[in-house]
């Protein structure tokens, strides 16, 4: 009697694996520009006339149209198909880029960015949902990867390249950049991606509470933590408001789980222990990623004087690691236990902020280095096998409700990170300024004597006190800065038993039919 032959494993075709390619080039486009206007916020503001205040909101707008719009990404992709809202997101998102770049006002300018996070919020969650759908499950680690590289290079990438072109060329072209990467996705998709007839029944039996409660709820969210420490929170009005808009949306959301036949957002999926454990982790890295990547350019701004392209220069150096490791990263997800491979990752993280804390007023880029390497490795463990972990908690057919929940806990940790920074700097530089102060006694002689010969060295009393109280404002801050590095590393280290919760990856995965 003859052997029956081995099953022959199924795999992805040419086609899939450019529709893939075509989801990271979204997601890292979507991604990127983030980050990118950050480095040359200053120049945007002096040439359309806008003050500090109103210049947050040209990367705050961004964040708040994208968080919205990821999770209902997954609704989105049922009700047009995958590949007409890629082709509609990739559209719009360049035509957007193209209005920013163009901007000659504050107005134009968050129009075109709250357009870009609209679009381009879209094109991150489905990057994944193209690997769970398009790829067998023996080859989706290495379309994992490519995601997971996306979402780590992104934010780090997008200073230091905004930082070059405006240096180099102009802000404008930070937008401009878009086009030709626009164009060469649209054709990518036009000859990967099979068309779907949309379902546009489906927007009359959808979860509006849910679609609207997403709306109010995450959009009055971030704009509160945003903009809170600015405005007093909720001293003033405005956040008030804010606040109970963004509360009244998510009980919408919450009736939305127990009323539709079928929820904008599958809250349910928490449920699952090892799901629920990775959006905690994940949000996490969130904080980390986008947190470090805004601190520590502001410290070598601010204390080492550094120009943006210098300090981004910084930044870039967590990506090192990732570019090297990033061949070997689909080999590791098959064969290291994924327990081991995200807790080393989020140790590796919270050591890369424990590392910060020594920092001193004389510290350079130098005392980055090692600490920025170290994070490129744990963000590389630890996003690459999650990204694979939340794919295989769910079934392809849940992979887009999966995905818009796990990149909205992302990018709401990074929220999170930027306003509970604005919050702790202030608090605990007014903390340090006053310790520092307590030290300089005026009845001391020696006090006396060192401030007669600054006197005498600066030319006037006045400019020896002002010289005093700068040397105290940057101690403090410096002090300030090693204080969130601390808080960032405890954070971490509270979220790794969540790996406890975490179920081993197959080695040896059962293919599984393409969709």
């Amino acid at each position: 009697m003859a052997a029956p032959a081995p099953a022959v494993e199924e795999r992805a075709d040419a086609a899939a694996w450019l529709a893939v390619a075509a989801g990271t080039l979204g997601a890292l486009m979507a991604t990127l520009d983030i980050s990118i206007v950050n480095s040359a916020l200053p120049t945007i503001q002096g040439e359309i006339g806008a003050s500090g205040t109103e210049g947050t909101w040209i990367s705050t707008s961004y964040l708040v149209a994208e968080i919205i719009v990821i999770p209902l990404s997954g609704w989105l992709e049922r009700v047009l198909g995958l590949r007409t809202l890629l082709l509609i997101a990739a559209s719009l998102f360049t035509a957007f880029s193209m209005l920013c770049g163009l901007s000659t006002s504050l107005v134009m300018m968050i129009v075109g960015r709250l357009g870009q996070g609209f679009t381009g919020g879209a094109l991150i969650p489905t990057a994944m949902t193209i690997v769970a759908t398009r790829l067998p499950r023996h080859q989706q680690p290495v379309g994992n990867t490519m995601f997971g590289a996306t979402a780590f290079l992104g934010p780090v990438i997008g200073p230091v390249l905004g930082g070059w072109l405006t240096e180099n060329a102009s802000w404008h072209y930070s937008f401009f950049l878009n086009l030709p990467v626009g164009i060469a996705l649209l054709t990518v998709l036009l000859v990967a991606m099979p068309h779907r007839k949309p379902r546009f029944d489906l927007v009359r039996t959808a979860d509006w509470m849910g679609i609207i409660g997403l709306i109010l709820g995450l959009g009055g969210l971030t704009v509160v933590l945003e903009e809170g420490e600015r405005e007093q929170w909720f001293a003033s009005p405005e956040i008030r408001w804010l606040a109970l808009t963004s509360a009244i949306g998510f009980v919408l959301v919450a009736a939305g789980q127990i009323l539709a036949r079928r929820p904008v957002i599958r809250l349910a999926l928490l449920r699952d222990r090892q799901f629920g454990a990775i959006v905690a982790m994940v949000t996490m890295v969130g904080m980390v990623v986008y947190g470090t990547s805004y601190m520590i350019p502001q410290f070598l701004g601010t204390i080492a004087s550094y120009n943006a392209l210098q300090a981004g220069e910084i930044v870039l150096l967590s990506a090192v690691p990732m570019i090297l490791m990033m061949p070997f990263a689909p080999y590791l997800l098959r064969h290291l236990d994924i327990r081991l491979a995200v807790g080393s990752g989020l140790l590796m993280l919270a050591l890369s902020a424990y590392l910060e804390t020594d920092l001193t007023a004389q510290s350079t880029g130098g005392a980055f280095a090692t600490s920025q390497i170290i994070r490129g490795v744990g963000s590389l463990f630890a996003m690459t096998f999650m990204n694979q972990a939340a794919i295989r908690s769910v079934s392809a057919e849940q992979a887009s409700d999966a995905a818009g929940l796990y990149n909205t806990a992302r990018n709401l940790g990074g929220s999170l990170a930027l306003s509970g920074i604005a919050v702790i700097q202030d608090q605990r530089i007014w903390l340090h300024s006053r310790r520092i102060e307590e030290v300089y006694s005026a009845n001391s002689v020696d006090m006396q004597t060192y401030m007669a010969a600054q006197g005498a060295a600066l030319g006037s009393p006045e400019a020896a006190y002002q010289a005093l109280a700068g040397t105290v404002q940057v101690q403090a801050l410096t002090m300030t800065y090693a204080d969130l590095f601390w808080i960032l590393a405890m954070g971490v280290l509270c979220v790794v038993p969540g790996v406890l919760l975490l179920r081993p990856l197959p080695k040896n995965p059962k293919p599984v039919r393409v969709h």
